[in-house]
């Protein structure tokens, strides 16, 4: 199938390109698919981070993408679908980045992964992108959806982690129970803190946030005595 010429917004500068089996510029039709999608992320993210989500429009962010809006529905539905794709995609950064804080920090007691994890997860959402994942979603029912699902696997990452360490006979269904609170009550004071509801530095919230995770986890982990 004949690949189509690249928009004018989409034509690099410089030398003309050479198209050769398939091939344009080098690179293949997906190889140019991929990167356009990355491009729209990017800005749909850009977007979001100065103005919020309700400032995102496939208008906008083919503007500052430099693409054209055939190339935006070439990938996306609508301003949904894109919505979903770049909280997926900052979402699945942050689960990554407090995975590898837990398989780099195994020789630690139970209670020390988990604050450095908390941690972690502080900085996170107050330097970059997953900041996005604690702001005011109300309004967009593709976001609140992606929220709650969010709550659902970090419970399921914090029990799969916290299993080895339990005490015999735990009830994991009261065990979940108390970890969706506990995380839910975490993304709740972040959002809280993020809006400034709540007066507090990154430390004093890491400190409160460890202090009580000590004491859920004293209720289910078999600790050191």
């Amino acid at each position: 199938m004949d690949v189509p010429a690249p928009a004018a917004a989409d034509v690099p500068s410089g030398p003309a390109p050479t198209r050769r089996g398939g091939t344009w510029g080098g690179r293949t039709q997906e190889e140019r698919r991929a990167e356009r999608r990355e491009r729209l992320i990017a800005a749909a993210l850009d977007i979001w981070l100065d103005n919020g989500w309700a400032a995102v429009t496939m208008r906008g962010v083919c503007t500052r993408a430099g693409l054209n809006d055939r190339y935006f529905y070439e990938h996306f539905a609508d301003r949904d679908e894109l919505l979903g794709a770049v909280w997926d995609e900052v979402g699945f950064r942050v689960l990554a980045e407090l995975s590898v804080v837990v398989a780099e920090n195994l020789e630690h007691p139970a209670l020390g992964i988990l604050h450095l994890a908390i941690a972690r997860a502080v900085a996170l959402q107050s330097e970059g992108p997953s900041r996005i994942l604690f702001g005011d979603h109300a309004g967009s029912r593709v976001l609140e959806e992606r929220r709650a699902a969010m709550l659902t696997e970090a419970t399921d990452l914090l029990i799969a982690t916290a299993r080895p360490y339990l005490r015999p006979g735990v009830d994991e269904s009261d065990l979940r129970m108390g970890v969706v609170m506990g995380i839910g009550g975490f993304i709740e004071l972040l959002t809280a803190w993020r809006t400034g509801a709540v007066d507090a530095d990154a430390a004093r919230i890491i400190d409160h946030v460890s202090h009580t995770a000590d004491l859920l986890g004293a209720q289910y982990l078999a600790l050191p005595g």
